[in-house]
């Protein structure tokens, strides 16, 4: 047998001794994937927030500046 497939299949078994002795039924297979897209979308919640928030803040400085510059531009 190969060298690694001789490895993959003792690393297989110290899991499994392992989950048994500890009384898990499964393996934390996937758990970073899992971890990872929660990050993803409370990075996106927070971006939309701020989007929002910039958004909001402009449309008011923006409107204040219109109606400075035309009381200055009519005098």
């Amino acid at each position: 047998m190969n060298m690694y497939i001789i490895s993959w299949m003792q690393l297989q078994m110290l899991v499994s001794y392992a989950n048994k002795r500890t009384g898990r039924l499964v393996g934390d297979r996937g758990e970073g994937v899992i971890s990872t897209a929660i990050a993803v979308l409370i990075t996106a919640f927070l971006g939309a927030a701020m989007w929002v928030g910039f958004n909001t803040i402009w449309t008011g400085a923006e409107t204040k500046i219109t109606t400075e510059v035309n009381k200055i531009g009519n005098p």
